[in-house]
């Protein structure tokens, strides 16, 4: 009988200021959320924080004590607000400098005369880290520990998950199953939904409704790590939906 594979879990710490004032909409989150589930990484937590140096070695230290993955976005451009870098060298207790091997992936793109100090600023590394590749502009973001910091720009943050990707341990994969409801209203099934859920306990089962094209639409969604869980659990909702269908109206 094969064992389970280990549970491997994660949080997004997300970093700057323009995201907390809405100048900048997120569009990370959702991203790694999907990539992590598909390689089997459970995201449990994301938070958001401004660019204060306290709050981020406060909030990353939390996060790394508690999940096997730390994944950091924003912070680690030219200007003197990027201080991401400098926050994880602080909360990991190393020190923190110009990395020749950074240096070198930067020589890739730019001229000597054009490493300005604000872009050498980006070759600025905790010592002990592994570097993170960045194909897009090539200023790399990097790991220590079980802390993978990344760039806030979506297209470099997505290639930097792709280099980060092959390095780490996942675990078993999340199956996801959705049921229409139909015509029963969330209302009608809020009950019955639960006691369903009360009976498999181990598989997650959530009710989504959304309004599109003047009418509310109800998705089911069952979630787990077991084919057979799942199985039994979209069984019992079916029947469930069955019932109310046969005998109650929509709202």
């Amino acid at each position: 009988m094969n064992e389970p594979r280990k549970v491997i879990t994660a949080a997004v710490l997300v970093i700057g200021d323009e995201i907390l004032s809405g100048r900048t909409k997120d569009r990370n989150v959702g991203y790694i959320a999907e990539y992590l589930t598909n390689i089997g990484i459970d995201l449990r937590e994301a938070r958001v924080v401004p660019d204060v140096e306290e709050e981020i070695v406060a909030a990353l230290n939390a996060l790394r004590a508690r999940y096997t993955y730390v994944f950091t976005t924003g912070g680690i451009g030219p200007t003197h607000d990027d201080i991401t870098a400098d926050a994880v060298a602080k909360a990991f207790g190393v020190a923190i400098g110009e990395d020749s091997r950074a240096l070198a992936m930067m020589m890739e793109r730019y001229q000597p005369g054009d490493l300005t100090p604000a872009r050498r600023r980006m070759a600025r590394i905790p010592v002990g880290a592994d570097l993170v590749e960045n194909p897009i502009s090539k200023a790399p973001g990097f790991r220590l520990g079980n802390v993978i910091v990344m760039a806030g720009v979506p297209s470099v943050m997505q290639v930097m998950l792709d280099s980060a990707a092959s390095a780490l341990e996942t675990g078993e994969k999340i199956i996801a199953e959705t049921i229409e409801a139909g015509g029963v209203p969330e209302g009608r099934y809020g009950t019955a939904l639960g006691e369903v859920a009360a009976a498999h306990p181990e598989v997650a089962i959530g009710s989504y409704p959304a309004f599109l094209d003047g009418r509310f639409r109800n998705q089911i969604v069952v979630r787990g790590k077991d084919a057979e869980k799942i199985a039994a659990a979209r069984a019992a909702l079916d029947a469930m939906l069955a019932r109310l269908n046969a005998g109650d109206k929509p709202l």
